[in-house]
């Protein structure tokens, strides 16, 4: 059965492309288009092209509708950095092997990120054939354009540009960023033609509930090669200026049922969280965050609740290069009173692929290492993440 939905007092008509609306209209959010649950062929995803198709209200809102995969549940999924950048181990190990991003990530990975209603990855490089290399950048990483294709296999529904290699290649590579993830139908956090936009907050409306998704980075601390974005340049969102990141949390929280807040913050290969990221991500919940998930670190960092709300410090190298790294998915089954429940799935990074960990004793091993880094956070022998009793 069809069913309609009206959106801020405008009803809108999402098609396929982004943004067509028509005053008046009637939105399908069922159906075909918006409702497949079912595996589509061609490695695609099961969530359907339509669901990247974009619209804004009246409001100037961008918002993404879907209905979720089992009535009454909403599950939202989130990975590390990811990397299509030319000229690195991966992308020789993916060319080797036809192209096939599921010979990279294996298709049992795949299957449990195409089975949330949001899929989240953190887009550690830029999409461009322009531009040079930051002049004194160690890693720079810019990848094809037509690579942005792999984020419909990989089942992405929305990535985040906040951190320190998008703009690798200057200003010119960035905006073709944004102009291959318009044209590939994947909203993006994090960055932007301008202040405005970088600042600028995705959301989705999964059954009855609203999303925000807000980004921002914290990292080149001593020597800053990405641009932050102004009133006139494209560029970043740094939270150097935590009153101004605080402000979009706040209207994120203002105008959604629940928020998630993903930051590029940390020290590279350090394992335990620090203080700033601590103190950082405590002001993010007071400001109106609902889950706080971090990256950077190219290393998994621990789980700390505060007044309740989760904070995941660093899910580390989802797909980035050929090191042997621990790594995983966290998915959070969510309502209206917050995190239902949350959980980690372990993966594998090794040899430019990243797999599934299934044997029992290496997914104990992974659930103790995380704990042992976490702070009031308990791991059962499932991954479910639980705050320890007497704790904020």
């Amino acid at each position: 059965m069809r069913r309609w939905m009206i959106l801020a007092g405008l009803t809108l008509w999402l098609s396929s492309g982004f943004g067509a609306v028509r005053a008046g209209a009637e939105v399908p959010v069922g159906g075909a288009a918006w409702g497949q649950t079912e595996k589509a062929e061609d490695g695609k995803s099961s969530k359907g092209d339509d669901f990247r198709g974009g619209a804004k209200d009246k409001e100037g809102e961008q918002i993404y509708v879907r209905e979720p995969h089992e009535k009454g549940k909403v599950t939202l999924s989130f990975a590390g950095d990811i990397s299509f950048a030319e000229g690195y181990a991966n992308m020789s190990y993916y060319y080797s092997h036809g192209g096939d991003i599921t010979k990279c990530i294996a298709p049992e990975v795949i299957a449990r990120m195409d089975g949330a209603d949001v899929m989240m990855v953190n887009n550690e490089f830029t999409y461009s054939n322009r531009g040079k290399p930051l002049s004194g950048k160690t890693f720079t990483f810019r990848a094809k354009p037509e690579m942005a294709a792999n984020l419909s296999v990989l089942s992405t529904d929305i990535v985040s540009l906040a951190n320190n290699h998008v703009y690798d290649y200057g200003e010119a590579a960035l905006t073709d960023t944004l102009d291959t993830l318009k044209q590939y139908k994947v909203p993006y956090v994090g960055a932007g033609r301008n202040l405005a936009e970088a600042q600028e907050i995705v959301y989705f409306r999964v059954g009855d509930m609203k999303i925000a998704y807000v980004s921002a980075t914290q990292v080149e601390r001593s020597y800053v090669y990405t641009k932050e974005a102004t009133d006139t340049k494209p560029g970043v969102l740094r939270t150097y200026d935590l009153a101004r990141f605080l402000d979009v949390i706040r209207r994120a929280e203002e105008t959604s049922d629940f928020v998630v807040v993903y930051v590029h913050w940390g020290t590279e290969g350090v394992s335990q969280f620090e203080a700033d990221q601590q103190g950082l991500g405590r002001q993010y919940i007071d400001a109106g965050a609902d889950l706080v998930i971090g990256d950077h670190p190219h290393c998994l960092q621990g789980v700390e609740y505060y007044k309740g709300v989760p904070i995941f410090y660093s899910l580390g190298n989802f797909w980035f290069n050929s090191k042997t790294r621990d790594t995983g998915l966290v998915e959070a089954d969510i309502s209206l009173e917050g995190v239902v429940e949350l959980r980690f799935v372990p993966c594998l990074q090794k040899g430019c692929r990243t797999t599934l960990v299934t044997d029992q004793g290496e997914r104990g091993r992974v659930f103790r290492f995380l704990e042992s880094i976490s702070g009031n956070a308990a791991i059962d022998e499932n991954g479910v993440i639980r705050e320890k009793e007497g704790t904020y």
